[in-house]
Parts: structure tokens; C-alpha cells; sequence
């Protein structure tokens, strides 16, 4: 069993409140988990209003369908003009070696 993930920084536009930063964010991680089947939410960075770490994993048999997932999720992830993505952190690891 192959297990990806990669968390995804990014700092927000124009907001000035939480509410504000999660009417920007869950949008965003319900795209992520319809369009590729993944799991995916916030997870970091959660008491500031103008910075989100938002988080995705995915588990498969084999390692090519993992990587295939995560490039499609970080394209999707850099596509939103009302975010800046500051960085990816990404990782992927065989469950025999846990």
C-alpha cells in the first residue's frame, strides 16, 4: 500500500476575519476532495485569517497512481487566483516501511 501526501501554504488575498478566510478555504478543500477522491483539509495555520495550510492525502496499491493524484491535486491547488501558494510539502511512503 502506497500512502501520498503534500500540504499546500498559502497566504490568503483580501481577508480581514476567520469567517472570511473559511468562505475562501472550504471552498477550496471541497473542490479538492470531489474532484480527486482524496482526503483533504485544513491544517494549519488556523487562527490566522490571512494564512492557510491546507492538507491532502491519498492511498493506493501502487506508487504511479499516488503520484499521478498528487501532481493533478497541486495543479488544481496553484489554480486559484484569490490564494497565493507559497509552498508544497509533499511525501510519499510504502507501508512496509512504517
Amino acid at each position: 500500500m502506497w500512502i501520498g501526501f503534500a500540504e499546500f501554504d498559502y497566504r490568503l488575498g483580501d481577508v480581514h476575519s476567520l469567517k472570511q478566510k473559511r468562505s475562501v478555504v472550504r471552498p477550496i478543500v471541497a473542490e479538492l476532495r470531489r474532484r480527486f477522491a482524496v482526503s483533504a483539509a485544513e491544517v494549519g495555520h488556523l487562527d490566522m485569517h490571512r494564512r492557510a495550510v491546507i492538507g491532502t492525502s491519498v492511498v493506493a496499491a501502487d506508487r504511479t497512481h499516488v503520484v499521478d493524484v498528487l501532481d493533478a491535486v497541486e495543479r488544481s491547488a496553484a489554480n486559484h487566483p484569490e490564494v497565493e501558494l507559497l509552498s508544497v510539502r509533499r511525501r510519499i511512503i510504502y507501508s512496509e516501511d512504517l
